[in-house]
């Protein structure tokens, strides 16, 4: 009995101390002594503070406290902007001592809030960060600075015919560590796979100042635990990531695309089946856009992929892409598709339009991936990054739609669109709202409606942009109990004073 009493008493204890460990710890604020220490290593352009000696005005460093959509909001006083990871490393140990948090910055083009401060955290920019390491054109791999823009990379691999395996609508900013950070999709997943696949290696910084230098080049290594894993989506709560080595693909002969009218959403799928028949290997994506979102895109100048009298009569629109490597073998292929599909005694589509230039080949991808620009520009967008079964698309948006109906906030002042795009290859439904503005009454209609909504469906909150500061209360419908227990006990293990992005991903 006694035995049993010392051993509650003992796991009463490690409870205990896993409750402390698990509260958000106090952190503290960035004084005029650790500017002073910044600045013993750091370049004076390296430096935006508004504390002395620095003493820059606020306007000077609002772009790097402020996310792009205009949402969230942080006060901190200082941005360091650091050029080498030897750098990065005296920052973190430094921060680590003082138990000063750190939130590290990309492009800032996340939809999450996950790349902003929600206090006075050090911003670590890694925008000076943006040499290419090394390349080989044989194997394809590339190692780079986490600083480096996705659109750079690609025009800088481009002569020797590679490609970046990922493809953003924010190419021409975003930056390749916040793309590994979140592990970004993109327009070609259903081609290239996901970055946990195509990343050999990563540097990374911990939250005490160890380099952890992992930038392998080899496909394949395997020695041990895969760590490079547990920084693709951490959004920066484990780590800083400041080199990447990645796998890229060569670059295809020949591609095609065409866009498709359907009359009905219930095409998208026997449309996405017999597209895979048909083009099995050379399929590289399969985009789908509501009428509205298309609407939205062809109001704001994002391009016309079809003509009104071709619209009329289509509920939705596919965007196909085709990648290979012989222009003859490829057309026969895709032409064949169009012709089963418009000789059909039930036609899947009304109508499409292929390519027939380079110029039009972009024209057709500017619409789709001008969809979030058009959409911002009616007004404050809620975005939901969701994974739900293909089937389920439309079913998600008109349930939404319908509850903000039941909510009396579906008029021009309150709620003005309910749109769904996305990946249909990989289950990606993006559920926008474009709001006049960003209110409570809105908010709460919307959550935990849309989040309850996916669980139904037992889909992910998050399917590519990550959790940041604007899931972290609604991480339990997509994981259980266990796994966020382990994730806690993996943070407390890299972060034990809790510095690394506070308060996102987890509470």
């Amino acid at each position: 009995m006694l035995h049993s009493r010392t051993a509650a008493s003992r796991l009463l204890r490690c409870a205990t101390r896993w409750q402390h460990s698990s509260a958000q710890p106090t952190l503290n604020s960035i004084t005029s002594d650790d500017i002073a220490h910044f600045a013993q290593f750091l370049p004076q352009n390296a430096i935006l503070s508004t504390l002395s000696p620095i003493s820059v005005p606020p306007s000077e460093i609002e772009q790097y406290n402020t996310d792009w959509m205009g949402k969230y909001r942080g006060s901190s006083t200082t941005v360091l902007r650091p050029q080498t990871t030897e750098q990065v490393s005296k920052i973190m140990k430094w921060c680590h001592e003082r138990r000063i948090g750190v939130v590290p910055q990309g492009g800032n083009t996340g939809l999450v809030g996950g790349s902003v401060p929600l206090k006075d955290e050090l911003i670590l920019s890694l925008s000076n960060m943006s040499k290419v390491r090394s390349f080989d054109p044989v194997s394809g791999a590339l190692v780079a600075d986490a600083g480096c823009i996705l659109e750079s990379l690609t025009e800088y691999i481009a002569p020797h015919d590679h490609i970046m395996p990922l493809d953003l609508g924010a190419k021409g900013s975003c930056q390749i560590g916040g793309n590994v950070s979140t592990n970004a999709g993109g327009l070609r997943l259903l081609r290239y796979g996901s970055l946990h696949g195509s990343v050999l290696g990563l540097e990374v910084v911990l939250p005490d100042g160890t380099i952890l230098d992992n930038l392998s080049t080899l496909r394949k290594d395997n020695t041990g635990y895969d760590l490079k894993q547990l920084f693709i989506g951490a959004e920066g709560t484990l780590g800083v990531v400041t080199g990447v080595s990645i796998l890229t693909p060569a670059a295809p002969r020949t591609v095609n695309n065409v866009i498709l009218a359907l009359p009905t959403f219930e095409n998208v799928l026997p449309l996405f089946k017999l597209a895979q028949q048909h083009l099995s290997e050379i399929l590289s994506a399969f985009e789908f856009i509501d009428r509205t979102a298309y609407e939205l895109a062809v109001k704001h100048g994002q391009g016309k992929g079809l003509s009104d009298e071709e619209i009329e009569g289509a509920e939705c629109f596919v965007l196909l892409e085709t990648s290979g490597g012989k222009k003859e073998h490829d057309e026969e292929k895709l032409n064949i598709l169009l012709e089963t599909l418009l000789e059909s005694d039930q036609p899947l589509i009304t109508t499409g339009v292929l390519s027939q230039s380079p110029a039009q080949f972009v024209s057709l991808w500017k619409l789709r991936e001008g969809v979030p620009e058009a959409v911002s520009k009616e007004g404050k967008t809620y975005k939901y990054d969701i994974s739900i079964p293909i089937a389920s698309f439309k079913e998600v948006v008109d349930a939404t739609r319908e509850q903000l109906r039941r909510k009396g906030l579906l008029h021009e002042d309150a709620v003005r669109h309910v749109i769904g795009y996305g990946h249909v290859g990989d289950g990606n439904l993006h559920l926008n709202i474009a709001a006049a503005a960003y209110t409570p009454e809105i908010e709460s209609a919307l959550e935990p409606f849309v989040y309850e909504l996916v669980a139904s469906y037992k889909g992910s909150i998050s399917a590519e942009h990550g959790i940041g500061a604007m899931k972290t209360h609604a991480i339990h419908y997509s994981k259980s109990g266990v796994a966020i227990n382990l994730m806690r006990r993996i943070k407390q293990v890299f972060d034990p004073h809790g510095i690394m992005n506070p308060r996102k991903v987890l509470e």
